[in-house]
């Protein structure tokens, strides 16, 4: 008896598009004798357990496993966690995140609300008795505390279990203290709410107060018995939660930290270590302003360190602002029309790299992953690298080409680094420059390979990724499928394999696909980031541009054109069928923003500014008002508008309202509505059919059946 085998869509849902069994959250003991790091059993288990590796002896070994600890009971996640694993786009389980004291060998995690340790030299674990459900919870840096949130309120006990005990409880319903706000955790990268001190007797702690923020309600209408729910949406032009911040002592004492949050209501990010005063960024509501301030912990005052203004808006960087060990403030800044590091006031780059992150800083250099500039000698499209950066100069350590990363700590470097050629990604441990050691992956191999070539589209140079069937002989014109995402946050032109995987999928259906990373998304230059500014269609001229100079050197049909996209992408895919029918021939919406004015504070003020000083360009840049059905009445284009209910990112009204505005308007479109998923679709069959459905419709459309 023969079994089918199993399609990709099934694979690609089944494994999480074959991210589960891949090591990540990496954390390097300041000694060099651990690794720790999260990886599931095989390609197909969700349940990450909590790994240790001895870079000397190469050897891994076990030191949490959430089966054993929970006793092979299903994991019950409480609200708090479900909401925090949305924000950070987590479809895992078991553990999908620890903290560590400061000498990595004590972690703390979180299973089913309640509060783990792992002692990481012993490699043993054990619950700790404390109410719950347990929320982030993160040992002091010298490991004889754990802090962790619960009900709100922001409690410690010892490492032992003993003396557990609130140290700031809500004042109200609307109140939690030690938890990121949700513009926080989903706009500014933030997720945290709580940092301990160095010296481990005290913590800055955030209260928020979300009484303000308007309250939206999320329903099930697949289940009409069940109450809807209610959540807090600062949406543009709304406002938004009430952030403080506080220094708490263990001892009881507690001090407010004093800024003009009126004039910088946003809190961006928080660093406190050895190295100087606790460091705050903290942005103007129009993010054309932002302050790096130096706390005092025993009276709460601050004092500015450095400001940023930007005409257009100041984007926020993974890893800064923090200081270096000897007290430089390190910052990435956009100076000269060229994104740069800057360690106290002297720029320590130019033109020649695109700094996108800042992954570790000592006395003697700084670790960042950048790309190539514009001004570089030779385009490295879609690749990103790790550097060393030092006041002598450049070390580019990622030597092949593709998509690089690192952690680090003292002189152990974990780089991680995913190319066009192979599957995944390969984890490799450096000391000295030297490889030492490599951390399996237990990731399924896809099987499918992509026939990707990146190359650059237009006059503008836009970075592109076409892909053809493999099997195409490269004789005969294919319709063509664009599939971007195309916006602020998602470059999809990447040199990686994996990040192709179902843009081949289609390609092997019997299409050209075409990636284009036009004006607006990230990793090419500040000004072609802030090209959108008050105007998201330039993303749909980008992508016409790309097309049509690819199909002087490619075999593109012209005649059959279709986009498909999800959440900005979905946005791109909706505004390319009703703006240019004489282009897009077909269209599939998913999870698309279709009107600005119902998207969030921070993302959407950032890029069209506040509806009621700039009503203008969020018409202009919507799919719902006159603006947005604009294009001629003739010829209609067809158009299946894909959302699901219980989405709380981009709510289901989106793809309501854009279906009311077509039917109004006469114009043909289908609308699947997918009950239970949020904005990520993590349900296996669901994933796969959602895939199915959209090659049906598209040959349906364009005429290929």
């Amino acid at each position: 008896m023969t079994t089918e085998p199993v399609s990709f869509p099934r694979r690609h849902a089944r494994t999480q598009r074959f991210t589960l069994g891949a090591p990540r959250a990496f954390t390097v003991s300041p000694d060099a004798s651990r690794v720790a790091f999260l990886r599931s059993n095989s390609g197909t288990d969700r349940a990450n357990s909590l790994w240790v590796l001895d870079p000397a002896g190469g050897g891994e070994r076990v030191a949490a496993d959430p089966r054993a600890l929970l006793g092979g009971a299903a994991e019950d996640l409480p609200a708090e966690e479900r909401a925090r694993r949305e924000r950070s786009r987590e479809g895992g389980a078991g553990i999908v995140g620890y903290a560590t004291d400061a000498a990595v060998e004590l972690a703390a995690f979180a299973l089913s609300g309640r509060l783990f340790t792992a002692e990481l030299r012993a490699g043993t674990a054990r619950e700790l008795p404390v109410p719950g459900p347990v929320i982030d919870p993160r040992p002091a840096p010298d490991g004889r505390h754990v802090a962790y949130v619960c009900g709100g309120a922001l409690r410690v006990v010892g490492a032992e279990g003993d003396g557990d005990r609130a140290l700031a409880e809500p004042e109200s319903d609307e109140v939690s203290y030690g938890l990121a706000e949700f513009i926080a955790a989903e706009e500014m990268g933030r997720s945290r709410g709580f940092w301990w001190a160095p010296e481990s007797d005290r913590l800055l702690v955030a209260r928020v107060d979300g009484a303000p923020v308007q309250r939206w309600w999320i329903s099930d209408p697949a289940h009409p018995g069940r109450e809807p729910q209610r959540v807090a949406y600062p949406a543009a032009g709304t406002p938004n939660a009430d952030v403080r911040l506080f220094v708490v002592g263990l001892d009881g004492t507690r001090t407010e930290v004093a800024w003009d949050r009126e004039r910088y209501p946003y809190l961006a990010h928080v660093h406190w270590s050895e190295a100087g005063a606790p460091l705050l960024l903290v942005q103007a509501r129009d993010q054309l302003s932002q302050l790096y301030l130096a706390v005092d912990p025993a009276s709460g005052a601050t004092r500015m360190v450095h400001a940023d203004e930007d005409p257009t808006w100041l984007d926020l960087f993974p890893g800064v602002p923090c200081w270096t060990p000897s007290g430089r403030l390190v910052r990435i800044a956009d100076e000269g029309g060229a994104r740069v590091l800057a360690v106290g006031e002297r720029p320590l780059t130019g033109a020649q790299l695109h700094v996108r992150a800042v992954l570790d800083v000592s006395d003697d250099d700084v670790l960042v992953a950048a790309s190539a500039g514009e001004e570089a000698a030779v385009p490295e499209i879609g690749e990103v690298h790790v550097y060393r950066v030092s006041e002598l100069g450049l070390e580019r350590v990622s030597q092949e080409p593709g998509v690089h990363s690192a952690v680090r700590a003292g002189s152990v470097t974990v780089l991680v680094s995913a190319d066009l050629d192979r599957p995944g990604a390969r984890v490799r441990v450096l000391q000295g420059g030297k490889e030492v050691a490599t951390i399996a992956s237990h990731a399924e191999d896809p099987v499918l390979s992509p026939r990707v070539t990146l190359t650059q589209g237009g006059a503008r140079r836009i970075p592109c990724a076409v892909l053809m069937p493999t099997d195409y002989p490269g004789d005969t014109p294919l319709p063509v499928l664009m599939d971007p995402y195309g916006g602020p946050h998602g470059p999809r032109v990447v040199a990686a394999h994996n990040a192709h995987l179902t843009s081949q999928w289609f390609a092997d259906q019997g299409f050209a696909v075409v990636v284009a990373d036009g004006r607006g998304t990230p990793g090419r230059s500040p000004a072609w980031e802030k090209a959108v500014h008050h105007d998201f269609t330039v993303s749909l001229d980008d992508q016409i541009e790309a097309l049509q100079d690819l199909a002087t050197r490619h075999p593109l049909d012209l005649s059959r054109v279709a986009i498909r996209g999800w959440s900005y992408g979905g946005y791109l895919a909706g505004l390319a069928v009703l703006r240019r029918p004489d282009v897009f021939h077909a269209g599939i919406a998913g999870a698309p923003v279709t009107d600005w004015r119902l998207y969030d504070t921070h993302y959407t003020e950032r890029y069209l500014g506040d509806p009621a000083r700039s009503p203008e360009a969020y018409a202009h840049s919507s799919l719902v008002t006159d603006d947005g059905l604009s294009a001629p009445a003739e010829p209609h284009r067809p158009l299946m508008v894909v959302h699901g209910l219980a989405d709380d990112n981009v709510v289901v009204a989106h793809a309501l309202r854009l279906s009311s505005a077509l039917l109004a308007a006469g114009r043909p479109h289908e609308v699947l509505p997918l009950s239970g998923v949020t904005h990520m679709t993590p349900q296996e069959q669901v994933a796969e059919n959602l895939l199915l459905l959209q090659v049906d419709f598209l040959k349906r459309s364009l005429g290929l059946v």
